[in-house]
């Protein structure tokens, strides 16, 4: 669907916007509304305010949505699947001792975010996370204290790693609008935005996790045992063997190497994806070729954790057990997440219909031309365009867009390319909110109210990318 003209000024839009996100923080915080109602219903009340006509007003609402769910559904439902065999089996504790062992308990925050720099590489922010969550809930039990201290290091390095470093498409396609050399931006952005990462996101972690006390959720894995299991246990199946006899039935937990493969196994898998789409548009590999098109199958996220289920089923779940009791514990998995998908994709409703009414379009042209520096206009514009609409990847190439142009016309150094390359990310995420999906994610995750999600992710978004910006301003006057 495409976005319709303006009915009205970009001021009135604007100002349109403003009060859809005002009056959705309303009906959430003080009148304690469900998200997922108070989302449809602002939705549909934005359609209508910013002129929309009356009979593509559903349409428009399903846009987002259904846009949103098609790439979220699936990937949650696979990652809980597997966040919960890594739960059950033991595999998450294995995992987060071996971590603990080698960086120290001290460190566990840092470990965290470490190990989510390194995988965050080939995936998206979204998959990442999720695959994440059961070694991030067990560090966080293990050591107590607030979920932020753990969660926000490693969701903090996947943010920055999907906003700056190829083969990431918003970075990917700014590089390609702009003119910037993709492995100048890959070589220059991996150092950014491990920088951008410690300063903007993981030191700013642990002060907002010593302020804000986040109790560890137990909706999406309850509390788990580290890999004993009984006829009780908290995934619903009985142990075999034990089965409605009340007898507990010990299991040895999977070696680290067997947990290790399946915690790689996606990130390998997405990574064909990804690079290869890179080295296409490089033009290394032939356009459409067979056999790279097979490779990208595998490397589709949904592709990608549908078999990364089936292997640990294999490696998992049928150590001691039935397919049966698999079965079980994967549909218990499942029940928890339905609210966050809902309120995720209606998160997405919002933004899509912000999208389409025009705001973005007519806040970006009266935008193009500021009269300040390239490098400033490429921050503001990206940072108004991703405050507007929610979307980090349409801030990024849209801004892409309107600057081509003018940096065509300007003569600039490669360097200078991907500075405005990382200026651009850099906007892109700052300010998450209301009308972003990814913030809802977090929320839901970590058992957030709006309010306290406001007070930390949104903060934390915006010293990483302000952080990132700092950075881009020194490559530019270097370039």
């Amino acid at each position: 669907m495409e976005a319709i003209d303006p009915a009205y000024g970009t001021s009135t839009l604007l100002l349109i916007a403003a009060g859809a996100v005002a009056l959705l923080l309303f009906l959430i915080i003080k009148v304690k509304l469900h998200a997922f109602v108070a989302l449809v219903l602002v939705s549909a009340l934005t359609a209508l305010a910013a002129g929309i006509p009356v009979a593509d007003v559903p349409s428009a609402l399903t846009y987002g949505f259904s846009n949103t769910l098609g790439s979220v559904a699936l990937l949650v439902g696979f990652g809980v699947m597997i966040g919960r065999l890594l739960e059950t089996t033991g595999g998450a504790q294995v995992l987060a001792d071996t971590l603990i062992g080698r960086f120290g308990e001290k460190r566990a925050p840092l470990a965290l975010g470490v190990a989510a720099l390194l995988f965050g590489f080939p995936i998206f922010f979204d998959a990442g996370l999720v695959v994440f969550l059961p070694i991030i809930m067990t560090v966080a039990r293990r050591f107590g204290g607030s979920i932020l201290l753990y969660a926000f290091p490693a969701a903090g390095a996947f943010a920055a790693m999907h906003a700056i470093v190829p083969p990431h498409p918003g970075p990917v396609a700014a590089s390609e609008l702009l003119g910037a050399n993709i492995g100048l931006t890959l070589i220059i952005g991996v150092p950014v935005a491990v920088v951008s990462w410690y300063v903007g996101a993981f030191l700013v972690s642990q002060v907002i996790g010593r302020r804000v006390y986040v109790d560890i959720p137990a909706s999406l894995f309850g509390e788990i045992n580290g890999g004993r299991d009984t006829d009780t246990d908290d995934d619903g199946v009985p142990a075999a063997g034990g089965r409605g006899t009340g007898t507990t039935v010990t299991r040895t937990a999977p070696s680290f190497l067997t947990v290790l493969v399946v915690l790689l196994l996606p990130f390998v898998l997405i990574s064909f994806n990804t690079v290869l789409d890179t080295l296409m548009t490089a033009g290394v590999i032939e356009e459409g070729a067979t056999w790279a098109e097979y490779l990208k199958l595998l490397g589709n996220t949904p592709i990608a954790l549908l078999i990364t289920v089936l292997v640990a089923t294999l490696l998992l779940g049928l150590r001691n057990r039935s397919m049966a009791d698999v079965s079980d514990i994967l549909d218990n998995a499942l029940g928890p997440i339905c609210a966050i998908i809902l309120i995720t994709g209606a998160g997405g409703m919002f933004g899509g219909v912000l999208r389409l009414s025009g705001i973005g379009d007519a806040l970006s042209s009266s935008l193009s031309n500021l009269g300040i520096s390239l490098i400033l206009q490429a921050f503001v514009i990206s940072t108004l365009l991703r405050v507007a609409q929610g979307s980090a990847t349409v801030a990024l190439t849209t801004t892409a867009g309107l600057l081509s142009a003018a940096v065509a016309s300007a003569g600039l150094g490669s360097i200078q390319l991907t500075a405005l390359v990382i200026a651009i990310a850099a906007g892109a995420t700052v300010l998450s909110h209301v009308n972003d999906s990814g913030f809802w994610l977090v929320s839901r995750f970590f058992g957030m109210d709006v309010k306290t999600t406001l007070k930390t992710w949104t903060v934390l978004e915006t010293t990483l990318g302000l952080s990132a910006f700092v950075l881009s301003l020194g490559l530019w006057a270097i370039g």
